[in-house]
């Protein structure tokens, strides 16, 4: 966790507590500079799209995101605390309703 995990939790306890995605998105855009989402969802774009086997080479040319992020994304899905395997089945699940 982050260096002052008690803030951290303040947050994700929020977080968790919205019940639209409005709620949800509303929070974010005032929490978050418009880089910061950017960078958010371009990470988020990435995990699916290594999830679904393509390489890093053909992540970076369709996303114009940097390699660097990339093999990030890709470390946290190989090493990481799971958390993108997490989100990634949660979206599979709503996908298949």
């Amino acid at each position: 966790m982050a260096t002052n995990s008690r803030q951290l939790k303040d947050l994700l306890e929020i977080m968790v507590g919205f019940s639209t995605v409005s709620e949800a998105r509303a929070f974010l855009q005032d929490l978050c500079t418009p880089k910061e989402l950017e960078s958010l969802s371009d990470r988020w774009r990435v995990a699916q799209l290594i999830d679904k086997g393509m390489s890093y080479r053909d992540i970076a040319e369709k996303t114009s995101v940097s390699t660097a992020t990339i093999t990030r994304v890709g470390r946290s899905l190989k090493y990481g605390e799971k958390g993108y395997h997490w989100a990634l089945a949660q979206k599979k699940s709503s996908n298949s309703r």
